[in-house]
């Protein structure tokens, strides 16, 4: 029998952000988006697992055409911090030269492993390369980042929910929640 995430003693704490208040914040996003990118036709890159709902719900927000692509990362090392190593296992499919790319995140907290990944993005020499993060943890950022587009403040909590997980669990909870219990 499938464990209740809400139950008491369930892996579910207190929900930070619950499914009205993301989907009115992706709407907004996707507005602003679809006004900055107009007639610019970009490609909205995502690494997977974790930001999959957030892409998914951010590009039927957008209201100019786009198209998705997506890298596959692992990390060696401590993953949880930034001493870990990372390497692509899955690349682009489509080529980015010249277009305008959009790295869509779920969580932006070191910056480290996205700092990484713009680099390698900015020597494919896109016309541009900004970046839209469903949360920004501030509190733990090592490095500075173009940062376009937030959808809103990280708290220093683990969270599950809306794409994030606990060893690969809890991606589906259609809210924010922190972490009660690993």
């Amino acid at each position: 029998m499938a464990e209740d995430a809400t139950r008491p003693g369930g892996p579910v704490g207190r929900i930070v952000y619950d499914e009205p208040t993301i989907r009115r914040r992706v709407q907004q996003l996707g507005e602003a988006i679809s006004k900055d990118y107009r007639d610019l036709h970009p490609v909205l890159v995502s690494v997977l697992k974790g930001a999959i709902y957030f892409l998914a719900d951010l590009s039927r927000a957008l209201q100019i055409p786009h198209q998705l692509d997506f890298l596959a990362i692992s990390r060696y090392g401590r993953s949880s911090d930034e001493t870990g190593v990372v390497r692509i296992t899955k690349d682009l499919d489509i080529p980015i030269t010249g277009r305008h790319v959009l790295m869509v995140e779920d969580i932006i907290d070191t910056g480290l492993t996205l700092r990484y990944l713009l680099r390698i993005l900015e020597g494919r020499r896109p016309a541009s390369l900004h970046v839209c993060t469903l949360l920004d943890n501030r509190t733990r950022r090592l490095v500075d980042l173009p940062i376009r587009y937030r959808g809103f403040a990280g708290p220093d909590e683990f969270l599950i929910g809306y794409g994030l997980d606990w060893r690969e669990d809890w991606r589906h909870l259609p809210y924010l929640a922190v972490l009660a219990r690993p």
